[in-house]
């Protein structure tokens, strides 16, 4: 008799892993049957054709966003304390005080920090958004649907989503094995472990020790390395499209060479529309110095914000803009989904773009996984004022620690050094790509393009 897994998407953030890869696939020739359990507003039974078990209650209790906030703060505070690190509260957003309600969450919130920032008080803390999840009707809803569908194992696609507490809960108390996959290379160390499971699936062996570092009650043979499907399609060679079928398709010069340019969110990058702006120029006084380049400007999937337009706008013989296909569902930032479609786009502008730059992205891993450069900007801009995010606090995160060398990505410390660079680039006298591959590896691990399979592999060992 087949195993029965359900994969559940408590958001729409685990879609472009374990929904549009060949993730399925693989778990089918393995054996397996694979029902999706969906909290998102996407039908994979309408869009896919996939054996979907819908989850239509939502509700989570009312006193939820303070605890897991209060959660997320006070683990933040025991990693500063613990090693002497004035990082981690960079981590934090600022509380809210505009009108009574938001007053009164605050001071909640901080009441709940001030008793609970210690690894007990955490325990503590975790037990308690425990408790008021299992209280909630979904709870006894996601209990009744794992009742009758009788799974052997739930595989949530993100450690980070409040949405899934209940559903796992749930699981758990029929005892029912669950597993969580750590979605992001820069979770961990930013305490957005919402969950806890019987088991974590991880990247790499750098994100097995940070699990095993910031969460003591994890135990070593709990967490398992499997990789993420996030990059296999880049080793997907029928993916590839010719360069003058891709050029034409997307109305690109062939005489040119494009440099993409990737935007970030406005959060992690507020004037980011400043950093496309300086390559432009840089690119217009190259090409008046006898090269032909253009800019392929590809937009966070999450950015709204009109911020670029004035930039184009000026620019529009040198930039041509290529939007991700990603399609918006929903109100919420995790409710903005990815097609199936944006693989093979995203393929094509890493194959037949120059080289990427941006404000401290993962791209950087997406081009030298096909043997492309990566400039990363960190000068200020001179638009930066009080209430502004300045971008350099970015470097200094846990995650960049994971760089083997300060050459893993070639960063732009000066807006004046940007021109020189960039044709240091194109004439093949600077790259990160020796360097950025090993950083790639650390943080994705050895085998990328066997991920998906690993973690198959790793679901049949503990079901077995």
């Amino acid at each position: 008799m087949k195993q029965k897994v359900f994969v559940f998407f408590p958001d729409g953030v685990g879609l472009r892993n374990f929904a549009f890869t060949e993730f399925k696939t693989i778990g089918e020739q393995m054996g397996f049957d694979i029902h999706y359990w969906n909290n998102t507003i996407f039908s994979l039974k309408d869009n896919l054709g996939f054996n979907e078990v819908k989850i239509e209650d939502h509700s989570a209790h009312k006193l939820l966003p303070i605890y897991t906030r209060a959660r997320k703060r006070a683990e933040l505070n025991v990693s500063r304390d613990k090693f002497n690190d004035p990082v981690y509260p960079t981590y934090k957003f600022p509380f809210n005080y505009k009108g009574l309600k938001n007053t009164l969450k605050s001071f909640y919130t901080k009441f709940l920090i001030g008793v609970y920032s210690s690894e007990k008080g955490i325990v503590k803390l975790r037990e308690r958004i425990n408790n008021l999840e299992r209280s909630t009707s979904k709870y006894k809803y996601c209990k009744a649907q794992l009742e009758e569908h009788k799974p052997d194992i739930v595989f949530c696609t993100t450690q980070r989503s409040t949405q899934s507490i209940s559903a796992l809960l749930a699981a758990q108390d029929l005892g029912i094995p669950t597993v969580a996959f750590v979605y992001s290379w820069d979770n961990v160390p930013k305490a957005m472990q919402v969950v806890e499971t019987d088991y974590y699936f991880v990247w790499s062996d750098l994100m097995k020790e940070e699990v095993l570092k910031y969460y003591p009650f994890v135990k070593q043979e709990q967490v398992f390395v499997t990789g993420t499907p996030q990059f296999e399609p880049h080793f997907d060679t029928s993916l590839k499209q010719s360069r003058s079928a891709f050029f034409k398709e997307n109305n690109l010069d062939e005489n040119k060479k494009y440099i993409c340019y990737s935007g970030d969110d406005e959060t992690t990058s507020p004037l980011d529309q400043y950093y496309l702006e300086d390559l432009a120029n840089a690119v217009r006084r190259l090409n008046e110095k006898g090269e032909n380049l253009g800019i392929i400007y590809r937009k966070c999937p999450v950015d709204f914000t009109p911020r670029y337009n004035a930039v184009i706008e000026a620019n529009k013989d040198i930039i041509e803009v290529i939007d991700p296909i990603w399609k918006q569902v929903g109100d919420m930032w995790n409710q903005i989904l990815p097609a199936k479609e944006d693989f093979k786009m995203l393929y094509n502008v890493c194959e037949h773009s120059e080289f990427v730059t941006n404000v401290c992205s993962s791209t950087v891993f997406d081009f030298v996984a096909h043997n492309k450069a990566c400039i990363y900007y960190n000068y200020e801009q001179p638009q930066l004022k009080k209430g502004i995010r300045d971008i350099g606090q970015n470097y200094k995160y846990v995650h960049f620690r994971s760089m083997p060398s300060k050459d893993a990505a070639v960063f732009c410390t000066d807006k004046k050094d940007l021109e020189g660079i960039v044709d240091a680039i194109l004439k093949g006298k600077t790259s990160n790509v020796k360097e950025g591959l090993k950083w790639f590896e650390t943080v994705a691990g050895k085998t990328p393009t066997k991920a998906s399979e690993t973690i198959w592999n790793t679901i049949n060992h503990i079901l077995n």
